[in-house]
Formats: structure tokens, C-alpha cells, sequence
């Protein structure tokens, strides 16, 4: 398959099947630098297991997942498993799987505004704390894909805006492609370039406008939920530079 010119992700006819039944039918999928795809779709509409095929940690059936060669990726999964008995804290937790220096830990907890949690257990963090140790552990392998499966869950309504805010601000810091699956229709309409509605097949798909727009999308969602994210991403389709052209707002460095 040739991959899409400068993709660092890309998926043809991804299909799986089990127990003689399609989870995933056909998925195409493109992700490149410096662009944040987002996955929505209702419940059991395979978004994290297709986010598991893309990686390799599920087997397709049929059908091609293509990476740039070598490429780096940080992975923040649906749900982080916690042995309760066993003591960790934040430090710990970065340290698991890579060797960083303190220097770095001490960098990426900062980024993630939770410098001062580094000597915390694991098991006393809020929902959008241990997010945001996850993120800086993921950000430890200086991704240039960033994977994030449901970044927001357990968080209340305005951590998750401070938690989408930090996830644009690293796309704009790092240059790096960031796929996120979601549930927070609204949100996350607003952040990304790049909507795919998935249904065990693409629904439909393309800027935060062309979908809410898609009777595809009025027909998973609801055709309240397309109106309700007309109004927060209204703001972004006005913002111009001194010249007046159009200014997408997470393309500026």
C-alpha cells in the first residue's frame, strides 16, 4: 500500500473479525505530524479496539496498518491498571518502562502542570491528575505520535477543558500527530483538525464542520448534539491575522 504523502499513521480496509463477528469493517485512517484526528462514535463502535489494531496490540483480520519507519509513540490507554498494594508514586510510575534522568521527569511533570506531585502515590491522584502523570510519562518518550484513548474520563466538565487545553498545547510545542478517541462530542470538535465517526465502520468524516453537518452524525448522536457543538466551535471559524486571511488556530508557531 502507498502510504499518504507525509502520514505517519495510516490504515486500508482495516477489517477484524471474531467469532464470525466484523468489530472493524474497512477503516481508513490517516494521521500526520502535527494534526490531532480525533475517533468519536457511540458505545461499542470499536474505537479502542481499533486504537489496539493500529498499534499492533491486536491482530487484524484483513486489510494494512502502515507506520513511518521507527516512528515513536506515547500511548496513554483507556484504563491504566493499579495493583493497589503495591506503593507507587508519580516518580515511580514515569521511571516503569524507560530510564529517565530526573531532570527529564521533573521537565515532563511540568509540562503537565504537576510538578509539585512527583513524590505522590499513584493511588491518592484524581481522575485528572493520574491523566496527566500518564501524559508526562508518555511525553518521556518524545513521541511524534501521540495515542490517546478517552484522555478525559473520571475528570469533571472544567478539568476536562483544562485537559484538552494542555493536549493542543503539546500538539503546538511538539509538532507531533496526536489520535484521540472520545466521548466529549463538544470538546473535542473544537481541537481537531480531523473527525472520524466510527461505527465498526467510518460514518462519516473531516473537519469538526463537514461532520456535525452529516446526517451520518445527527444519526449516531443526535441532531441536539450537532447543535450544541455548533455553538463552542463557532468561535474558532472567526479568528483572521492582520491581513485577514483565514488563521487556523492550532497551525500557528
Amino acid at each position: 500500500m502507498l502510504k499518504v504523502s507525509n502520514a505517519i499513521l495510516s490504515s486500508r480496509d482495516l477489517t477484524l473479525t471474531i467469532g464470525g463477528r466484523t468489530i472493524l469493517d474497512h477503516v481508513n485512517l490517516d494521521v500526520r505530524p502535527n494534526e490531532i484526528v480525533t475517533v468519536i462514535g457511540p458505545n461499542g463502535a470499536g474505537k479502542s479496539t481499533l486504537v489496539r489494531c493500529l498499534l499492533g496490540l491486536q491482530a487484524i483480520t484483513s486489510g494494512e496498518v502502515v507506520k513511518s519507519s521507527g516512528l515513536r509513540v506515547g500511548y496513554v490507554p483507556q484504563r491504566f491498571p493499579q495493583t493497589p498494594n503495591v506503593p507507587l508514586d508519580v516518580r515511580r510510575l514515569l521511571s516503569l518502562t524507560l530510564k529517565p534522568t530526573e531532570a527529564e521527569i521533573e521537565a515532563a511533570l511540568a509540562e503537565t502542570g504537576i510538578a509539585h506531585l512527583i513524590n505522590a502515590a499513584v493511588s491518592r491522584l484524581s481522575g485528572g491528575e493520574l491523566q496527566r502523570a500518564l501524559l508526562a510519562r508518555a511525553l518521556l518518550r518524545k513521541p511524534e505520535l501521540l495515542v490517546l484513548d478517552e484522555p478525559v474520563q473520571a475528570v469533571d466538565f472544567m478539568g476536562e477543558a483544562r485537559l484538552y487545553e494542555l493536549i493542543a498545547d503539546i500538539r503546538r510545542r511538539h509538532g507531533c500527530g496526536i489520535l484521540m478517541v472520545s466521548h466529549d462530542l463538544h470538546m473535542v470538535m473544537a481541537e481537531s483538525d480531523h473527525v472520524v465517526c466510527l461505527n465498526g465502520h467510518v460514518c462519516c468524516e473531516g473537519g469538526p464542520n463537514k461532520v456535525q453537518q452529516d446526517p451520518e452524525f445527527a444519526k449516531l448522536f443526535g441532531p441536539a448534539a450537532a447543535r450544541m457543538i455548533a455553538a463552542y466551535t463557532h468561535r474558532h471559524d472567526h479568528d483572521h491575522d492582520s491581513h485577514g486571511h483565514h488563521d487556523h488556530p492550532h497551525h500557528r508557531h
